[in-house]
């Protein structure tokens, strides 16, 4: 049995069908952008097939190097940033390897939810999801940063 995309989790069979009718399928080649840091965020996109890198760039011994945040493949959802002010994306993302993925604009996803609020309320709740798990992934980070940090300062 094939999982339902996070993205769709809660809908009927026709509601997905209906919202995948308003998403492109695009292609981005391995080691290709689909976007950097501060780019307008016009579009979510779920994972088709194939898997993006989510990065930031930081200093690391002296130099620029792409820190490696989180990946999203198969199933999962991406860029959303679209739906959320000022929308513009906070990440960069790198396909790993070729990959296909649905593109949801912002203004059509929206007239989406206007004409049907019910699945508008249902995506939002599972795009909330997915922020809440990027802000876990952040927050450890953090806390991670600031144990190394004490531990230091006891040395």
């Amino acid at each position: 049995m094939t999982r339902q995309p996070e993205l769709y989790a809660g809908l009927s069979d026709a509601d997905t069908a209906a919202l995948t009718a308003i998403a492109s399928t695009i292609r981005v080649e391995a080691g290709d952008v689909l976007f950097r840091i501060g780019d307008p965020a016009a579009s979510l996109y779920l994972v088709e097939n194939g898997r993006i890198e989510l990065s930031m760039p930081m200093q690391v011994a002296g130099h620029d190097e792409e820190v490696r945040v989180e990946e999203r493949s198969t199933g999962q959802t991406l860029g959303w940033s679209t739906l959320v002010p000022p929308h513009r994306f906070i990440l960069n993302a790198t396909a790993a390897v070729t990959t296909d993925l649905l593109a949801f604009p912002r203004d059509t996803l929206l007239e989406h939810f206007a004409a049907r609020p019910d699945v508008g309320y249902v995506v939002l709740g599972n795009v909330a999801a997915i922020v809440g798990q990027r802000l876990q992934v952040f927050q450890t980070m953090w806390l991670r940063q600031m144990q190394r940090m004490v531990n230091l300062s006891h040395v």
